[in-house]
């Protein structure tokens, strides 16, 4: 028998090979069931997600059960997913939250997710998601994204922060994260835009350390100018009441504690990354589920600690070490200060005057 006949006959044999192992059964990808899969993939995915912003589902490209001689259901979905201007650090429902739009360079995420289904309960057992730009619908004179470590963007960025403290009654707040930074060509030359994260510190002189405490004020700011002339806007996040989405499917609960992860100098995002990405693979048992693509691809991929998309003692904290996994995949080096995200009704602090509301 020549080559292709023995690979023609060897194909056929493993594919009667799976079909006496596994049933697998192919779902219309607007079922009930397959939203409800998705729901679940969203919220471990957003739970993993330690930099940048939350994503939203933007469609479920496949959906399939594979169910096993002992009557275990697996399920295996492949989601499309777009990225939304509410940093993971906010505390607002991703049903809350807007997705970038196309002109803005939207970022998008393709992700492989296998969840198990034991009494009657979809859980993840593992994931492999790829993170890249969309570059549709750009035009001439737009803004284009940056890559993190831009020393002019960054300039931007510390004297909006300092313009913003210098208005701030009674608190002073750090750099926690930048999200993005872009620059668009007007006819004066280029002007800059920059959103980050701050929360409150106590500086002693010139030292300056993130507060540890829950009652921490967080927030989300955007500026835009240049160093020399700006504006900035920053929103505190709500932070008392622990904020459940609606559409979750994770259990009712106390808000998972977060991981506040301060930069350590100004040009943490080594490689030029022009974006955060979302967490590549999570596969602990090396799961026969999900295919070889990141690998096939040559994309560097690393197994993250998961974060429960539930904690049942706010009071303690992620494990650090096990925390520091995750980040070693977004390339940025940061110190790591545990706190837990609550909300409060808090008016947005307005810069124009020098009286604010958020003390």
């Amino acid at each position: 028998m020549n080559p292709l006949g023995i690979s023609v006959a060897l194909g056929l044999l493993v594919g009667v090979w799976a079909q006496v192992l596994y049933n697998e059964i192919q779902l219309p990808c607007n079922s009930n069931e397959a939203e409800q899969a998705a729901l679940v993939a969203l919220d471990f995915l957003n739970a993993q997600h330690s930099h940048g912003y939350k994503y939203a589902l933007n469609r479920i490209e496949d959906i399939k059960i594979v169910a096993s001689a002992g009557g275990q259901e697996t399920y295996i979905l492949e989601v499309d997913l777009l990225e939304t201007d509410c940093h993971v650090m906010d505390p607002s429902p991703v049903a809350n939250c807007t997705v970038r739009p196309k002109i803005l360079t939207a970022v998008e995420g393709d992700c492989d997710v296998v969840l198990k289904k034991v009494d009657n309960a979809l859980t993840v057992a593992a994931f492999k998601c790829k993170t890249e730009e969309s570059r549709e619908d750009m035009c001439l004179g737009c803004s284009t994204l940056l890559p993190l470590n831009d020393t002019t963007a960054l300039d931007l960025v510390h004297a909006s922060l300092a313009t913003f403290n210098n208005l701030t009654d009674n608190a002073t707040f750090i750099l926690v994260e930048v999200g993005r930074m872009s620059s668009q060509l007007v006819s004066g030359g280029p002007i800059y835009a920059a959103e980050y994260v701050i929360v409150e510190a106590n500086c002693t002189d010139d030292a300056c350390v993130p507060l540890n405490d829950a009652m921490a004020q967080r927030g989300f700011c955007t500026a835009k100018g240049l160093s020399s002339g700006h504006s900035v806007d920053c929103n505190m996040f709500a932070t008392l009441i622990p904020v459940v989405d609606a559409n979750s499917t994770a259990p009712a609960g106390p808000v998972v504690p977060q991981v506040v992860r301060v930069h350590a100098d100004s040009l943490t995002h080594r490689h030029g990354l022009r974006h955060h990405k979302l967490t590549s693979l999570h596969d602990p048992d090396l799961n026969s589920f999900l295919s070889a693509e990141s690998l096939e691809s040559g994309e560097v991929v690393s197994v993250a600690s998961v974060v429960p998309v539930a904690a049942a003692d706010p009071a303690v904290a992620t494990d650090p070490a096990a925390a520091s996994a995750s980040a070693s995949a977004s390339a940025s080096a940061s110190v790591e200060i545990a706190a837990v995200v609550v909300k409060r009704e808090a008016p947005v602090p307005d810069i124009a005057t020098s009286s604010h509301s958020h003390k």
